[in-house]
């Protein structure tokens, strides 16, 4: 969209537009902006002017009920040095983080390979598959989690059955962090359904190769599909680590908003939470949000640095 302006040509002769050709460009620069104006406005007033209100906010004491006071690094020293509650929501998070992304993206994987197949009914099986994801994040859903791991749910039912004590998934905070990640490993679906688009476009003339010379199917695995996956493998690992650092419904639930038991499912969202809409530290919140946004943006820098090492790309050579 540039308008027509005074220049010279390779003669040296100078061009200048008409009146009707300056409002007929202007016109169609105002067409253009008409256009990109939505988002435009949708980016500032939605994205841009919040991120800077919340760093402002995040050095501040601000309540909700009066107007923030500016308190410098208050915020962050508490943090740090003040709030033991804080490093407990964080520990419970990157056991959260660490153990149920590999978890989710292993089964997820396990899934797709079986369903990786040409049977009539594969379509009916994905879409059974990824229907967790669809309502995995909803309260009804995690109502329903917390009643099958109850006292007399059907878990501890199973456990009986098999002739193993029950567990008192809600009394024990290790127990319950589990619970949370047996949740997150149970909507494996949109994972699934990214490895199954990866393994769809491995060619099958790698695994007759692969097969003349003798190779089993565990060998195959790892000297094939994973290397050849390897790119899809690393979106999923970026896209559900940022993911499981926002949960906050299950968690939520529940724990009936405590964090409970022993704070052994505050999640980090969960207690960032508690502190800006029950405790009313709107700017400390702030400050925990900026906090994980760092957190985030480190783990994911450590994973595409290490992808150097172990994601293949076939326009680099294998490298």
């Amino acid at each position: 969209m540039s308008s027509p302006v005074v220049r010279e040509n390779v003669q040296g002769e100078v061009y200048v537009p008409s009146a009707k050709a300056r409002k007929r460009a202007l016109k169609q620069d105002l067409t253009g902006y008409a256009f990109i104006s939505p988002f435009v406005i949708g980016f500032f007033a939605f994205t841009l002017i919040p991120i800077i209100m919340s760093l402002y906010l995040s050095f501040t004491n601000y309540n909700l009920f009066a107007p923030p006071k500016w308190i410098g690094l208050e915020n962050y020293k508490k943090m740090f040095t003040a709030d033991p509650r804080y490093w407990q929501s964080l520990k419970v998070t990157l056991i959260y983080v660490f153990a149920g992304v590999p978890l989710r993206l292993g089964f997820a994987l396990l899934i797709a390979m079986m369903l990786n197949t040409a049977s009539r009914a594969v379509g009916f099986y994905r879409s059974l598959f990824y229907l967790p994801s669809l309502i995995g994040g909803s309260v009804a859903v995690a109502i329903m989690w917390r009643n099958i791991f109850g006292d007399e749910g059907i878990v501890n039912i199973a456990l009986s059955f098999l002739g193993i004590p029950g567990v008192r998934w809600f009394g024990d905070p290790t127990a319950a962090i589990w619970m949370l990640i047996f949740l997150s490993v149970w909507q494996f679906g949109s994972s699934m359904l990214i490895f199954l688009a990866g393994l769809k476009s491995i060619p099958k003339s790698y695994y007759e190769a692969a097969s003349v010379d003798g190779a089993n199917a565990w060998q195959k695995f790892i000297k094939i599909t994973l290397p050849m996956l390897s790119p899809v493998i690393l979106f999923n690992t970026v896209m559900q680590t940022i993911a499981a650092f926002m949960t906050f419904v299950p968690a939520f639930i529940i724990s009936k908003g405590t964090g409970g038991p022993m704070d052994g499912t505050l999640l980090y969202s969960l207690y960032l939470y508690l502190q800006g809409f029950e405790f009313f530290n709107m700017g400390y919140a702030n400050a925990m949000a900026w906090i994980m946004l760092i957190i985030v943006g480190i783990l994911t820098a450590i994973i595409f640095a290490s992808s150097k090492l172990w994601v293949h790309y076939e326009a680099d050579g294998g490298k």
